[in-house]
């Protein structure tokens, strides 16, 4: 694939997923007659389904479609091989009915499911641009091709766009409520200094001062009242009988 094409399919599913809820892997309705081109063509239908939608894709397909095949005969036996080998999407028609119509079903009117729809069919192309927000595949001269989007689609895509752009009436009575709201929210401001880091007052300074000129002069006061206290006197040494003088120890006066 070119570069300028796979830009642009690029940029034509990134809207699809802006605007319509498309999500990666995308999937990939597939009807009877691209089975039997893919199988003709040797194609490798998964790769470039995911070439074409520039991501992974699931590819699916219904049990209408498959009978469609059956129908054709043993000459379509690859095909049949191929279309069981998809993931099967149930379309909860009891009886078989045309593969076209069953599609029809399946997207419904607003593709609620977010299917791509890959076909050969110009009918059911027709019917699906009227459906906003489906992308559809085909095949022109042996090439897939992802279509532009259709003016049902560009419709869609503009009212989603002034929605977002112009909020609509409750969304407006609702706007002075939340801005009040928003202004009594309390900003947090500037923190203040640590306090055990900021220098002390004077005061504190001087409260200090005085705390320790009262305890020294408690200290004083305590030494001073330990000094007038007076102190025990030597006692003498007894003299027992029979003991000489020189045995007694002279006092302190030498009497």
């Amino acid at each position: 694939m070119r570069q300028k094409r796979a830009k642009t399919y690029r940029k034509l599913m990134s809207s699809y997923s802006t605007f319509f809820g498309f999500r990666q892997p995308y999937q990939v309705l597939v009807d009877s007659e691209m089975c039997k081109f893919a199988t003709g063509s040797s194609l490798d239908l998964a790769k470039h389904l995911g070439t074409v939608l520039q991501g992974t894709v699931k590819p699916m397909i219904t049990q209408c479609c498959i009978h469609e095949l059956y129908l054709q005969g043993k000459t379509q036996q690859p095909a049949v091989d191929l279309a069981k080998a998809l993931e099967r999407r149930k379309c909860n028609h009891r009886e078989p009915i045309a593969g076209d119509e069953c599609l029809k079903t399946v997207v419904g009117e607003t593709n609620k499911h977010r299917y791509v729809v890959a076909t050969k069919s110009h009918e059911l192309r027709a019917h699906l641009r009227g459906v906003a927000g489906t992308p559809v595949i085909h095949v022109n001269r042996s090439v897939v091709i992802l279509e532009p989007p259709s003016d049902a689609t560009l419709k869609a895509k503009e009212r989603a766009e002034d929605q977002s752009q112009n909020p609509e009436d409750r969304d407006l009575v609702l706007l002075p409520q939340r801005t009040e709201a928003a202004t009594n929210v309390k900003k947090k401001g500037p923190k203040g200094p640590n306090p055990l880091s900021v220098k002390r007052k004077a005061a504190d300074s001087n409260e200090a001062v005085n705390a320790g000129q009262k305890r020294k002069s408690m200290d004083i006061t305590n030494d001073e009242q330990q000094a007038s206290k007076p102190q025990n006197p030597r006692k003498k040494r007894r003299r027992h009988k029979g003991q000489s003088n020189s045995d007694v120890i002279p006092n302190e006066s030498g009497l």
